[in-house]
């Protein structure tokens, strides 16, 4: 049987969070990538809500340069969005993505705003 790159993915990612759970004080910085944008939040998976959201849909981020300038914009305005809720650690969880590229940019990019991880 032949796996499809959306059912490889799928496959990684359900293997890194079988491992991974955000809380409300160390959430999970959950990254989604399409063809045209990236987006980001920080999730409580204990209490099933979304704490904080960036995505390169938004005004501020939409004309920065190419994707992976748009990425590391996403990641910096995602950390100064959770630094403004009190949050400074989180797990990264790259969605099954490898972690290079437009990913990385938006690790680096929160790395950059203050979070840890």
């Amino acid at each position: 049987m032949q796996l499809t790159k959306l059912k490889r993915r799928k496959r990684i990612h359900s293997r890194v969070r079988k491992n991974i759970s955000g809380t409300a004080e160390r959430p999970r910085l959950n990254v989604f990538r399409s063809n045209k944008y990236i987006y980001a939040q920080l999730i409580d998976d204990v209490n099933g809500v979304t704490l904080a959201q960036a995505s390169s849909f938004e005004a501020q981020v939409a004309n920065d340069g190419n994707k992976t300038d748009q990425s590391a914009a996403v990641g910096k305005l995602l950390a100064e969005r959770a630094t403004a809720k009190g949050i400074s650690t989180v797990l990264f969880d790259r969605g099954g993505y490898l972690f290079h590229g437009r990913v990385k940019a938006l690790a680096d990019g929160a790395r950059e705003g203050g979070l840890k991880f």
